[in-house]
């Protein structure tokens, strides 16, 4: 087992693998910004070093100067969290080749699922269904009318390398076509700094729903269950829960199956997710593979009752999975709070907290790095808290996440909690009617 890990992440998944280290007994090393000096994960952990500015370009995205920390500090391991250089091969490699043991999957693995399109021909390989689209990437324009036709409208063109929704756009019909083309990959290679394009057709009232996988050094991989993500606001999830409303016992079985065939397949090391449309038929198909950690973790570990950063260190260091696929007991919803005002287009709301008291009681878990007195800077992700409840039944969850929202108090910034309220207040989201486009006509005011 490792005797120290760096943590090459901020906030609360960096005080989230403090707390699960501490519990196996491992020294932790925390990098921070400039900005983050008065970070919980700085107090926290055993050690902290100063990595540089707030910009993460020169800080949390700056390999050299987290190997550096790595070498003074004698680490022995490095726990990427998520977002930075969790998904970053390069990185993997650096570590590969100094020595030090990346928790998280072979630099191949984030290779062959980070691009897109690769990802898609490694899933057909596997028999995993995937939507149909272009073979590989669009070359031009004509080339991209050409398999949109093919297709049928309405299609979707998507960045290779994109992520959080940028690069993507959706085409309902051939005369939007050209302008929706060329500011996809103006976005792509703006935001990613490149513009390879490919086409899928669009799902139409898709539902996002995603298995969480974990495979050993051995071989071995299994599944734990879904999460339903189609809470979203222009591709960024907002409410994460467990089992999935819209799930049946002969769809899970299906998935689960898909899910762990695509992670045997490439041979798959570590915690991962792998994320699939469904349409309102029940019909499924591959959409993407991440491989690290996700945000919304905690809604899995709440129903199987199994914490997933100590298996992903239990894994890293070489030991095998025990037991097989994992069935929810209960249900789980997590809510992202954000600094953002809900009522002014969810416009980030940085700044200093002047009171803050999160909710607690039974079946009641909040992730968090803020506290009373501490300063959100401008330079990160607007996610400050996760607020997790576990129930018997999903109605029963709805109503605790209602007191436990109700009991959460945020004074000197704004948040998303009076977005949560009213979304756990909506007939149809209590009834599990909604897909992906569920928030496009959700109206905030109609209380």
């Amino acid at each position: 087992m490792f005797k120290k890990i760096l943590i090459a992440n901020r906030g609360e998944i960096a005080l989230r693998i403090i707390r699960t280290c501490r519990e196996m007994n491992i020294k932790t090393v925390a990098v921070y910004s400039t900005a983050d000096r008065e970070s919980l994960h700085v107090r926290f952990a055993d050690e902290a070093v100063c990595i540089g500015p707030p910009a993460s370009s020169e800080s949390y995205l700056s390999i050299p100067k987290i190997m550096a920390a790595v070498e003074i500090t004698n680490a022995d391991a490095i726990h990427p969290g998520y977002g930075f250089l969790s998904e970053n091969a390069d990185f993997a490699e650096v570590c590969k080749e100094y020595g030090i043991k990346f928790i998280g999957p072979q630099p191949e693995h984030i290779r062959k699922m980070g691009d897109k399109v690769t990802a898609k021909e490694t899933m057909i390989k596997a028999g995993v269904p995937v939507v149909p689209g272009s073979d590989g990437l669009v070359k031009d324009l004509a080339d991209g009318q050409r398999i949109a036709s093919e297709i049928g409208f309405p299609v979707m063109i998507k960045a290779t390398a994109g992520g959080g929704g940028k690069g993507m756009r959706i085409v309902p019909k051939a005369e939007d076509f050209e302008k929706n083309w060329n500011s996809a990959r103006q976005e792509a290679k703006a935001s990613f700094g490149n513009d390879g394009i490919y086409i899928e057709k669009f799902v139409e009232e898709p539902r996002h729903i995603e298995f969480q996988i974990v495979g050993d050094q051995f071989g071995k991989v299994v599944h734990l269950s879904e999460r339903d993500c189609s809470i979203q606001r222009r591709h960024q999830k907002l409410v994460e829960e467990c089992p999935s409303p819209f799930m049946t016992d002969e769809l899970r079985e299906k998935m689960g199956a898909a899910a762990v065939r695509a992670g045997e397949f490439i041979k798959y090391e570590g915690v991962g997710t792998v994320e699939f449309l469904v349409d309102k038929y029940r019909n499924f198909y591959f959409m993407e593979m991440n491989t690290r950690i996700q945000v919304e973790h905690p809604v899995t570990e709440e129903v199987i009752d199994h914490d997933l950063i100590k298996e992903q260190i239990k894994i890293a260091a070489g030991e095998p999975i025990i037991g097989g696929n994992y069935l929810p007991v209960g249900h789980a919803i997590e809510c992202r709070i954000n600094a953002e005002d809900p009522f002014n287009n969810f416009r980030p709301s940085p700044g200093k907290i002047k009171s803050f008291h999160s909710s607690k009681g039974h079946g009641v878990r909040v992730d968090t790095a803020v506290y009373a007195g501490y300063t959100i800077p401008p330079f990160y992700d607007s996610m400050i808290a996760k607020l997790i409840c576990r129930a018997r039944t999903r109605e029963e969850c709805i109503t605790k996440m209602e007191r436990a929202l109700d009991e959460f108090i945020i004074e000197g910034i704004k948040t998303t909690v009076p977005f949560h309220q009213r979304l756990m207040k909506d007939p149809k989201f209590r009834e599990g009617d909604f897909n992906t486009g569920f928030l496009n006509d959700f109206d905030l005011e109609d209380r």
